[in-house]
């Protein structure tokens, strides 16, 4: 090995001091400099002495080349001997070039710094925020929800952690989102999945942390790696609320990220909605309701004066709010039987439009006797479901529906999907068919007698891009629905999106129920982040066992087309073992933006229902 000599050393010196940044350039640019003002300084005391007039000291001498590097133009002024101009030009020119480089070098170090706080990087020190980790298409929903949330308070704020631009983000969400009220929104570039960068948001004094599930393949491994690095953190850990698009990937993740994570499984919450919307039309517009903060929203109260009530005596307890459930030490429980006692230890689940509307009413609630009808619950007869195209999780939806349809009910599985009605062995109420079909041809269509069919269900094509898809769904909506009116069929149509803005496009089509499975996702991951509790609440909605939402005919409660008040439709279905929490009008069941349905409407509000309205209830099968 030869040796390495003194020059290799010396450009290897240089070399380590130049890549230290604009500050050592600087420096170096300082040195030449002074280098350039002491030769000219020494050349003009050998070659011009005594020169320029009246400059009797060698610091003059200096202070003047020094002039003549900063400001090259000084040279216009000069007078002398040839030697004396000569030897300031030559100043001048090395000026020049000095000056040039100076500004260059303090332009590229600013821009670099701004560049670094555009792409934010400092640590923010806000306490009682809730910080979002990743980003997807979801992020839209929660940021907006989370704004209408904190709409009453002073200092609300919102953390953003993603692997994009700052600038970009704080662009995005605002193009979505819109004005964000009194919230402030705080957006930092980094990787969640970074110890380092999840220090820049502060994460010891937050509120809530929502991870959520990027798109692209396999984003459960990305959602898990971020709860692995929030669970080494050291220090206090806020709540977590993640979401998880796969069933299997359940486990690793609670292992991840301990006892403080709640996830949220993305597949079995859309695929219970959608078959729960398929059964009962406007099922996922009383979801969004309950979800968003701009209707209904669900709150539990421990009022003294209910303690030693039943449940039933509860349902009149409050004016403009309507008492769903009770949370008790053992767990949720919805639509409990009448007489249940409610204890000290027990919450009150109700629906209020705000939490200054839980209050209790004063006096007891007006019913009208003669009003009330003694109808007979009908037992549940073997259906007939339609399900066109195939995606993930539609073997889901299947074995779900199967968990609610009577013994002998039929689907008929239409679709070209290459996996279409694969692992369906062991169903128990369900006989499955499959047929080759392609959803967006009219005669396909008809060939499979939609009309022999109480209900269809529509799924997004996961062959397809999302755009393409809800394209497509579209196609096959607008189908259904004009054969309908030509040949005067009638049956109930749930369709699955992804787009939320292909929402108003799918009103054309009159379908029954249309489940936007990201959106109802985000606004779940925004009511989780406010208040955990609610979790247990909405996994007994959506579960096949216990009381769900039913919309039932308003005929089997009361009179049709009498004067009755909301409290009398309540003492109508607490008298069958329900709880009523609004109605549905059947005039507006088309109108967007709540299709006729009204949640959580005022104890004493008069309303008159006719046979094709009906009544939302919690009840069971």
């Amino acid at each position: 090995m030869s040796k390495i000599s003194f020059r290799e050393r010396a450009r290897y010196w240089f070399d380590n001091t130049m890549s230290r940044g604009t500050a050592s350039l600087i420096g170096w640019l300082a040195l030449v400099s002074v280098g350039l003002i002491v030769v000219v300084t020494g050349l003009t005391l050998w070659l011009a002495p005594g020169e320029p007039e009246g400059v009797d000291h060698p610091g003059e001498l200096v202070w003047i080349a020094l002039m003549h590097a900063l400001t090259p133009g000084k040279v216009a002024s000069d007078k002398g001997s040839i030697a004396y101009i000569a030897v300031m030009f030559i100043c001048s020119l090395g000026g020049l070039f000095i000056v040039s480089m100076l500004v260059g070098l303090l332009s590229n170090g600013l821009k670099q710094k701004v560049d670094r706080l555009r792409r934010g990087r400092s640590r923010i020190v806000e306490s009682g925020h809730t910080v979002v980790l990743g980003w997807s298409d979801q992020m839209f929903t929660i940021v907006g929800e989370l704004v209408k949330a904190h709409a009453s308070q002073k200092r609300s704020v919102i953390a953003v952690l993603a692997e994009r631009d700052k600038l970009e983000m704080e662009e995005a969400i605002r193009e979505h989102v819109g004005d964000l009220g009194r919230t402030r929104l705080v957006c930092r570039t980094g990787r969640p999945t970074e110890p380092r960068d999840l220090a820049l948001m502060n994460l010891a004094t937050a509120n809530s942390v929502v991870v959520l599930s990027p798109e692209g393949e396999d984003p459960d491994a990305h959602v898990i790696k971020i709860l692995l690095a929030l669970a080494k953190r050291d220090g206090t850990h806020p709540p977590v609320v993640a979401a998880l698009t796969s069933s299997r990937n359940i486990a690793a993740a609670r292992l991840a990220g301990g006892k403080d994570v709640h996830l949220v499984d993305s597949d079995d919450t859309a695929s219970r909605l959608i078959v729960q919307s398929s059964r009962q039309s406007g099922m996922s517009v009383v979801c969004m309701d309950l979800l968003n903060f701009d209707g209904g929203e669900i709150y539990m109260r421990t009022p003294k004066k209910l303690v030693g009530v039943t449940y039933g005596e509860a349902l009149h307890a409050y004016q403009t709010a309507s008492v769903i459930g009770l949370r008790r030490p053992s767990g949720v429980v919805l639509n409990p039987p009448s007489d249940t006692m409610i204890n000290a230890d027990d919450q009150v689940i109700v629906i209020a439009h705000d939490d200054s509307h839980v209050r209790l009413a004063a006096g007891k609630p007006s019913l009208d006797e003669a009003a009330i009808v003694a109808a007979e619950r009908q037992a549940p007869e073997p259906e007939r479901t339609l399900l066109l195209n195939w995606n993930g999780r539609a073997e889901q939806i299947v074995r779900y529906l199967d968990a609610y349809v009577a013994p002998g009910s039929v689907m008929e599985i239409a679709a070209d999907h290459p996996k279409a009605g694969s692992n369906l062995a062991g169903l128990r109420n369900l006989t499955v068919n499959v047929k080759d079909c392609d959803t967006t041809d009219r005669f396909a269509l008809e060939s499979l007698g939609v009309g022999l069919f109480q209900h269809v269900i529509v799924l997004s094509d996961d062959r397809f891009d999302a755009h393409h898809s809800d394209t497509r769904t579209l196609m096959t909506l607008l189908q259904l629905r004009d054969m309908q009116s030509t040949l005067g069929e009638h049956y109930s149509i749930v369709s699955e999106m992804h787009d939320e803005n292909n929402r108003a496009l799918a009103e054309v089509t009159e379908a029954d129920d249309i489940v936007i499975s990201d959106t109802v996702i985000g606004l779940l991951l925004a009511q989780l982040a406010e208040n955990r509790h609610l979790a247990d609440v909405f996994g007994y909605l959506f579960d096949s066992r216990g009381s769900e939402i039913y919309p039932r005919s308003a005929a089997s409660y009361v009179k049709p087309g009498t004067k009755v008040t909301f409290s009398t439709v309540v003492e109508a279905a607490r008298r069958r073992g329900e709880t009523a929490i609004g109605y549905r009008s059947a005039a507006a069941r088309n109108h967007p933006p709540h299709y006729g349905i009204v949640l959580n409407p005022g104890k004493s509000e008069p309303i008159v229902l006719d046979e094709r309205d009906s009544v939302i209830v919690l009840a069971e099968r």
